[in-house]
Formats: C-alpha cells, structure tokens, sequence
C-alpha cells in the first residue's frame, strides 16, 4: 500500500493482471465495485449477500483490506451518494452564482461558461460528505465548497492554455472560444476571488490549507510541464505530479471538513488521507481513459495525453513490459508528441497489461481510500464516502 510520499513500486505486479471489468452486476443489475478477479474459488463476489471485497491479485499487488463492506446497490449508485448532498450542492450552487459576478463583462461571460459546463463537482461534493460525516452543519461548509470548485475551475482555464486543448465536458474549451489572455485573466479571476472567498471562513488553519494546496498545485503545473516529452519519467516522477497536480485539493477538500467540524488531529488526518488517495486513483482512472474510454462519453479526445507528450503510467507500463520495438514505438510517440500511431499504441498497452496494472494500481488506492473513511462516525455520509470510493474504477468520463 502506498504511504503518503510513497510510489507505485510494489503496487503493480510484474505480469498482467486479470481484472473484473466491467465491475461484476448485483442482484438488482446495479453494477458493484470493481474486483480485482483471482477466481471464484476466492469467493470475492458474494452475490447472494451483496457483499463486495477488494482483494490484491496474485500477482505480487500490495494486499488490499480483507474487509467485507456491505454496500446495497442503492447505496453504491453515484446518483444516491449525489442526492444526499444535493440540498447542499444547491446552496453552493448559489454561492457560485453570486461570487461570479464582476464588474467587467468578459470576466463573468467565460467564468461562467466553463463553471456552466457542468463536471463532476466532485471536489466540493468530497468538502460536504466529510462535513456531513462530521456533523458540521454551518454556512462556510457551502462558502469553501465553492472556494475549492472556484479554485479547480482556475486550474482548468491554465491547464486548458498550457496544454492547448480543444475540447473539455463536450465543448470547445474557453481558450478555443474566448483565446488564451481572456482564459488567463479569468483563471487567475477566479484565484484571487476564492482567496476572498476564504476569509470570509475567519480560520487560519483554513487559509492555511487552502494557500498550500494551491502552490503545490502550481508547483505539480510546472513539474508536468518540465516532465513534457521526457520518456524515461517513471512511477515515482509519474506519483509525484499527480500527488501534486489533482490529488492535493481533493486532500484539502476532505480536511477542510475536518477542520470545519474541529476534530481532532487523527481523524483530520484520516480525512485528508481519504482525499489524497481518492484523488491519485480518480487521476490515475482518468489517464487509463485516454487509451481506453470513449471521446463522446469523456467530452475530450481521445489520446489527448500522448499528444501532449505526458508519460502517464499506462505508457510509463508499457514500455517496462513491451517488446523492443513496442518500448520503441511509446517512446518515439512521447518524445514527439504524435499521434500517428495512436492505433498502434492502443493495442500496446492493452497486450503489455499496462492498462489493466494502471487499473491495479488506481484500485490500491481506492482501498486506502476506504481504509481511512472507516476511521470517521458510521453514518450516512461516510457509507457515501466509501461507496464514492470503491465505485471510482467505474468511471467512463
């Protein structure tokens, strides 16, 4: 299992693993959390009790929890983790909608198109469930939850600019729309109001963790950027961007509750570990997506991430376990930034393993995830919290 600063060495097992995907169907159709398969001699899938273990595979990934949760498919549906906070959403929604305005018409005239994309939210929906776990019921759980959707929002006008891409949620990108000064300026619009967003919480432990998560958000931006190209970046300099560039403000979303409600230091940090590692695995998902999922169900293209030349561990995967002239073939694509053989490339990383191990390595993480929202009261919200969790492998966007 993964430590804090730790890497994927040990997580991923050195031949291709054999995973349950999709994730096996319940009783009622409703799919469960995704399995790591051994076979049915290992009992993993209980379906007559519903009850779901995630278990290492036998090829030499880290032994995950032993621990049986027992999820109803109600209560591993997006749609219900959703609706529990969806009172709450609403209100942040409206926060949202007042802190947008400006005084200059461009400012709100972008801001509003990428915040009216939609998107998971998943960032303020992760600040809520552990305010909900918690027991904080008070306004500024509604003012941070926007703060941090203000704050990823930023983040995706840059990233959008640095990376040049087209397409984000289905639609041309603000930067295709609006050009690069306007989604600039917006993006750092949208930093300098959720600072003042933020004071208004009156808590330097707030201001504190929000101020260090997004320099080392800004910091995981540049190392990204120095990575661009770069075909020997392995699993550790792989972990460390995504520890910093997505992974980071989920962790500081999930204190924030923690710090909101005045826990103690345990359970705050079993809060933020319960971010970090939900956001490496939803990260880590997301790059399997760009070589295994559907451009119209991602609102992106397709190969995305090999034209910006980023080495992410399906690649990173590919290239330890592939032939010479696979490793070839992946490397000359980063170093180049082509997709000319994207085809070719496809078919690499599903023949070497590298997606299924990636899968492996994201489903460690998941059962860290879940590890430590065991540690916060058993209500509602932390069973919402754990099915967030071993659901994520599922996703498709």
């Amino acid at each position: 299992m993964t430590s804090l600063n730790g890497s994927f060495q040990g997580l991923i097992p050195k031949e291709p693993a054999i995973l349950a995907w999709p994730p096996l169907p319940g009783k009622s159709g409703t799919l469960l959390t995704p399995l790591l398969r051994r076979g049915k001699e290992d009992g993993l899938y209980n379906q007559r009790a519903h009850k779901v273990r995630l278990c290492s595979t036998r090829l030499g990934s880290p032994e995950l929890s032993s621990r049986i949760f027992h999820l109803s498919a109600s209560e591993n549906s997006t749609a219900t983790v959703l609706e529990l906070v969806a009172p709450d959403m609403a209100q942040v929604d409206h926060v949202i909608a007042q802190r947008l305005n400006s005084g200059v018409p461009l400012v709100s005239e972008v801001a509003r198109y990428i915040i009216s994309a939609g998107g998971k939210r998943i960032r303020p929906v992760l600040l809520l469930l552990t305010c909900g776990a918690l027991g904080y019921t008070g306004h500024q759980r509604h003012n941070l939850a926007a703060v941090v959707e203000f704050i990823h929002t930023a983040t995706l006008l840059h990233d959008d600019v640095v990376d040049e891409s087209t397409l984000r949620r289905g639609r041309p990108t603000a930067n295709e729309s609006f050009g690069n000064p306007a989604s600039v300026l917006v993006g750092d619009f949208l930093y300098s109001r959720a600072f003042q967003m933020m004071v208004d919480a009156d808590s330097m432990r707030v201001m504190q963790t929000l101020a260090d998560a997004t320099n080392v958000i800004a910091e995981g931006e540049v190392l990204q950027l120095m990575n661009m190209h770069d075909a020997s970046l392995d699993e550790d300099g792989y972990l460390r961007v995504i520890r910093s560039k997505t992974a980071k403000l989920f962790e500081a979303s999930a204190r924030l509750g923690a710090i909101l409600a005045g826990s103690p230091a345990t359970i705050e940090s079993a809060c933020a570990d319960y971010g970090q590692a939900l956001g490496t695995a939803f990260q880590v998902i997301d790059d399997v997506l760009d070589y295994d999922g559907n451009a119209a169900e991602m609102g992106k293209n397709l190969g995305d991430d090999l034209r910006e030349g980023k080495a992410t561990l399906p690649l990173i995967l590919a290239m330890q376990r592939g032939t010479v002239e696979q490793s070839r073939t992946v490397r000359e694509a980063i170093e180049t930034g082509s997709v000319e053989r994207l085809n070719d490339i496809l078919g690499i990383v599903r023949e070497t393993g590298a997606l299924a191990a990636t899968r492996t390595a994201a489903a460690a993480e998941a059962q860290r995830a879940i590890d430590a929202a065991m540690q916060l009261p058993d209500n509602a919200y932390r069973a919402s919290m754990v099915a967030l969790a071993s659901q994520l492998l599922e996703r498709r966007t």
